[in-house]
């Protein structure tokens, strides 16, 4: 399976998108931790419909604003992990939510009594799409900014842009 990539300059540092040529499959700022974990070895840069629509997408976001869409993403990932995703999506911008937060979303779903917020935390540092799956709008249940792939001062950054660095009230998930 060949897979695409293409390059983006943000004001916090070159990205690296990727593509299985319909659906946007990676977006990593070069050099972060997992950095293009799930891109296949074999790659190669290419124009692509979806690249273009990725980056009218990191255009507006760091123009300050609300995107307003999602272009069409990939989740090469477990069903866990993917669940931590979709939820993410769900953030609206300037908002955050915990990873405790999240556990609790999916252990209600699964309907056990609690679910591990570390391995929530697990699935949202592996998040293959940063940003426009925002696992920068997660934080730690005392409002603290507990890790990112990317580095906590970029997540600072992302969310002093967002100005989401403000706890808020909890967000209802999928009600």
């Amino acid at each position: 399976m060949i897979e695409y990539t293409c390059h983006y300059d943000s004001p916090l540092g070159g990205i690296t998108l990727a593509s299985d040529g319909k659906a946007l499959s990676g977006l990593w700022f070069d050099g972060q931790k997992y950095y293009a974990q799930t891109l296949h070895k074999d790659h190669e840069e290419k124009d692509l419909d979806i690249f273009h629509a990725a980056k009218e997408w990191l255009d507006i976001y760091f123009s300050g604003n609300d995107p307003g869409f999602t272009p069409s993403l990939l989740l090469k990932t477990t069903p866990f992990r993917k669940r931590v995703c979709e939820i993410m999506l769900e953030i609206p911008y300037g908002r955050t939510m915990t990873y405790g937060e999240i556990a609790a979303v999916i252990a209600a779903e699964r309907n056990v009594p609690h679910m591990s917020a570390q391995a929530v935390g697990s699935a949202v540092g592996h998040n293959p799409v940063s940003l426009i799956i925002p696992c920068h709008r997660v934080i730690g249940a005392d409002g603290s900014l507990t890790g990112y792939a990317g580095g906590v001062e970029k997540k600072l950054a992302l969310l002093k842009m967002e100005k989401g660095a403000v706890k808020k009230p909890p967000i209802e998930i999928g009600s």
